[in-house]
């Protein structure tokens, strides 16, 4: 390590790049827990400084993958979710519970992610689901079973699960108080894979990220994806702005996509779903070890989603919709946006979305 530290935390100029190699062997030394914290955010800040180039992003992948334990389910397809790890603060989530629409639809889907992580400490889909009795802390096996259980079809896999040495490293990151290249590759692994076909949908802010992403979806084997100009870096993309998303499916090359919300019947003045101003404070507040100050509005972000599920109109519904038709049609369920948009309203309208959430709780 100190060799890889004296090569790539030499400032802007002089610093180089690591091999495929080198990235993999000196993260492989951070889970195995044989560097000390100091060196550990010293060389995670200093890729970050100098940018990351392709070949540091795949060996550090790859050592995530090694250490990560995987399940292959009895489903032939099925579909990841991922939204940025350290949650939602700006706006609401509604990717929490787009897994039960997916999984109404005909496409098992699940989520991952974390408790809470920096540098944001936002609302994450783990809050929400624990406020909903669902068990958030599932093992991989579990987590698996629920995908291939025809009632139910969706589940959420939390790090410490898969890949407990990643989710070690949490305190780390936020002494570290920068996002690293972990926040990047975290949303790419994929614990549980369909028999068939894996499928990722994710999200991004920066226009960078959408070739990095698709490079490294495809390293890690995933068959098609979504890489979504998502509100807050996550699934859903503006409901009020045209956006876009890039994807590829099979061996093709990665294309942009247009996204106008009014082609789906969507016309919001906002962009997000709004949080009321009294629920500011709270934000102000959330921290490491105390995001417990947004518990209420881990309930109403609970509230608003279970009625969307209800069939009741609003942004979270609208959210649904949107973010169900861009999976679906990315993942070759439906050949337009506008047919995974009919699939989703009907899978909500039907109660079958509802159910098969409720269907998650713990008896």
């Amino acid at each position: 390590m100190r060799e890889y530290l004296q090569r790539v935390a030499t400032g802007p100029e002089l610093s180089r790049s690591l091999n495929v190699t080198e990235a993999e062997d000196a993260m492989s030394m951070i889970l195995d827990g044989e560097i000390d914290d100091v060196r550990t955010g010293i060389f995670l800040i200093a890729l970050r400084m100098k940018r990351e180039s392709d070949a540091e992003n795949l060996g550090i992948l790859n050592a995530l993958i090694k250490a990560m334990e995987q399940v292959e389910v009895r489903c032939p397809e099925v579909l990841v979710l991922a939204d940025p790890f350290n949650g939602y603060l700006r706006g609401l989530s509604a990717t929490a519970f787009l897994p039960s629409v997916f999984a109404a639809s005909g496409l098992p889907s699940y989520l991952h992610g974390l408790h809470a992580v920096g540098p944001k400490y936002g609302i994450t889909a783990n809050m929400i689901l624990a406020a909903a009795g669902i068990h958030v802390g599932a093992d991989v096996d579990e987590a698996a079973a629920s995908l291939e259980n025809p009632d139910v079809g969706w589940a959420y896999i939390d790090q410490e699960q898969y890949i407990a040495r990643l989710s070690g490293l949490v305190g780390l990151r936020d002494v570290m108080v920068k996002r690293s290249c972990i926040s990047t590759l975290e949303v790419i692994l994929r614990p549980l894979c369909g028999a068939r076909c894996t499928h990722l949908m994710t999200g991004f802010v920066h226009k960078a990220y959408p070739p990095v992403y698709a490079m490294l979806a495809r390293h890690a084997g995933y068959g098609s994806a979504s890489i979504v100009r998502g509100v807050e870096g996550g699934c859903i993309p503006s409901l009020s702005q045209v956006s876009r998303y890039f994807g590829y499916r099979g061996e093709a090359e990665m294309e942009m996509y247009k996204l106008t919300p009014g082609e789906l019947g969507i016309h919001r003045e906002k962009r997000a779903i709004a949080i009321p101003d009294e629920y500011a404070p709270a934000i102000t507040k959330t921290e490491f070890l105390n995001t417990g100050v947004l518990a209420d509005l881990v309930e109403l972000n609970l509230e608003l989603g279970l009625d969307a599920l209800a069939n009741r109109p609003g942004p979270m519904l609208d959210s649904l919709v949107y973010g169900a038709a861009i999976g679906l049609k990315q993942s070759g369920m439906h050949g337009t946006l506008a047919e995974g948009a009919v699939q989703a309203r009907e899978a909500i309208a039907s109660g079958e979305a509802l159910a098969r959430f409720r269907s998650g709780r713990v008896q």
